[in-house]
């Protein structure tokens, strides 16, 4: 085995593990809100006491997306292609608005929150 084939099968394992690392950030996001959301739906029926989950759910997304895209960019960083950079541009487009998005609703509804500790 060469220095080359030893570098790939490095870069794509590291690639893997970024990938992997989104991927478990979503997971346990998701599965945590989904817990907090039973236990939470069980103990009140007020829709005020679900916003703080929709906050943390959206954090371990928008966590999640930035672990995707740096994969995506590691996985065009040697050697791209044009047809490569293009898919990059794409993904990275998309991703960098879903997290523009959840970012915009997280700071409104901490906004919201904060307003509704603070009594106004």
């Amino acid at each position: 085995m060469g220095v080359e084939e030893v570098l790939r099968h490095g870069y794509q394992a590291l690639v893997t593990a970024v990938e992997v690392a989104g991927a478990v950030v979503i997971f346990v996001g998701a599965a945590w809100a989904a817990l907090r959301f039973v236990v939470e739906g069980l103990r009140h029926r007020s829709a005020a006491v679900f916003t703080p989950i929709r906050l943390s759910l959206g954090r371990f997304l928008t966590l999640g997306l930035e672990f995707q895209l740096a994969a995506d960019i590691l996985r065009t960083a040697v050697s791209p292609t044009f047809a490569q950079i293009g898919q990059l541009a794409a993904i990275a487009t998309i991703r960098t608005a879903l997290n523009y998005f959840l970012g915009r609703e997280i700071r409104q509804e901490q906004r919201q929150v904060q307003a509704a500790e603070r009594g106004e």
